[in-house]
């Protein structure tokens, strides 16, 4: 497929906004040059029939005495999300390939207990925690040193990554059991889930709510929508971090499957994969990914950004404002193609280093390096700490809200 099928860095209008619901296939088709009238029609290999979009609940367990759900959200096009309300997890995420055949394109573990295992009891030097599918707040990614200063005052966080707070802290959000009820519209059926984070807890100020909704639309696009406001200032970053295998989960590396990043410029990590401050330029790096590759192919490379990280685990500054385009992958062998939209400034793209072979996923298979790769949609690292960065910091009366959208589509055998 050409790479000019992927055009990037135009923001999203409104009009183009609601003829594509949120994304999915006919925004792909829309941001790949064809007509909106084209637009509106799913391509053949997409048509299987138009069933009713669904949601549906089962109960999956408990945790601290609270009862955790399993959400099955259904487009009615062959796509499938379940999401549970321990820690929003976006447990598995079935589309079709090019044939029709669905699989399902999200790490993660059959049962809860594994998740809870994971996210707050690791094994010592194994995977670690891996987030895998989880809500992160109260500030995904890395606050070096676990401190920061805001007004005045300097905070001082728990630290769970090396010298690192990294994604709130331990039994952060990605640990709640989060209230939780459904929509259902015309296009689309959503979860919507709620939590209220306490003033002081893990060391951040502030009495926090937060509401995250997941929509998943007719045309095959899991939309997430984020909001929240505080009773006292404090900083403030959220992402979801779910790991993407376009081949199927348990099906082995991504090495071969392509990516493309509407990104110039990233941000060069430290020794401790925090930020140095410096934003740098993509052009003649292993992080150029302006035009469609594989990624692995520059993993290996001397790069010493990349031989800190153990492949990729930086933040991608991305070109333009609002929601846009942020980055496509494909997998040629089965067709798949994922579509990011965001209204962030960045997107982290981890490349799954630290799977060391001791999960078992879904599947039954072990997860070992690069099985997965994240595209975490956020405002930049350690930003309170860096005053050339985008702030984070949300103040009383204000109302933080983002956008992301995952949307997904088929392309046709390459000639």
């Amino acid at each position: 497929m050409s790479d000019k099928r992927y055009p990037m860095g135009r923001e999203l209008s409104r009009g183009d906004f609601l003829k594509i619901g949120g994304a999915g296939l006919a925004g792909a088709a829309l941001l790949a040059g064809e007509s909106p009238a084209q637009a509106a029609k799913p391509h053949p290999e997409h048509h299987h029939g138009n069933h009713r979009l669904s949601i549906t609940r089962q109960h999956w367990g408990s945790v601290d005495n609270q009862p955790v759900f399993l959400y099955t959200l259904s487009s009615g096009r062959r796509m499938t999300v379940k999401i549970t309300n321990y820690g929003g997890v976006v447990q598995s995420i079935w589309v079709p390939d090019r044939a029709g055949h669905v699989e399902n394109v999200a790490l993660g573990f059959s049962k809860l207990a594994d998740y809870v295992k994971d996210f707050t009891n690791p094994a010592p030097g194994g995977s670690g925690d891996t987030y895998f599918g989880a809500i992160i707040g109260r500030y995904a990614n890395r606050i070096a040193n676990g401190r920061f200063t805001l007004n005045g005052t300097t905070y001082h966080l728990p630290k769970n990554n090396g010298p690192n707070t990294l994604h709130g802290g331990p039994n952060a959000w990605n640990t709640k059991v989060w209230d939780a009820s459904t929509e259902k519209g015309k296009d689309f059926v959503a979860l919507k889930l709620a939590y209220t984070d306490p003033n002081g807890y893990n060391g951040f100020p502030g009495r926090v709510k937060a509401e995250v909704t997941y929509k998943l639309t007719r045309d095959n696009a899991l939309r997430i929508d984020y909001r929240a406001t505080t009773n006292k200032t404090t900083v403030i970053n959220l992402t979801n971090h779910t790991y993407f295998n376009l081949a199927g989960e348990g099906s082995g590396d991504v090495y071969g499957q392509l990516l493309k990043i509407n990104a110039s410029h990233y941000t060069p990590i430290n020794e401790n994969l925090i930020p140095t401050g410096q934003i740098a330029p993509v052009a003649g790096t292993p992080f150029d990914f302006r035009k469609m590759k594989p990624i692995g192919r520059d993993i290996r490379d001397g790069n010493r950004q990349i031989t800190i990280a153990h492949g990729y685990d930086h933040n991608f500054v991305l070109n333009g404002s609002g929601l846009r385009l942020a980055s496509v992958a494909e997998d040629p062998k089965s067709g798949r193609v994922l579509w990011t939209y965001t209204d962030q400034p960045g997107v982290q793209f981890y490349s799954g280093n630290f799977l060391v072979g001791d999960l078992v996923g879904t599947s039954g298979h072990t997860y070992r390096q690069s099985d997965g790769f994240t595209l975490e949609t956020q405002h930049f690292p350690n930003s309170p700490n860096q005053p050339n960065f985008p702030s984070t910091v949300l103040k009383p009366g204000e109302v933080f809200t983002s956008t992301t959208i995952y949307g997904f589509s088929t392309m046709r055998r390459r000639l």
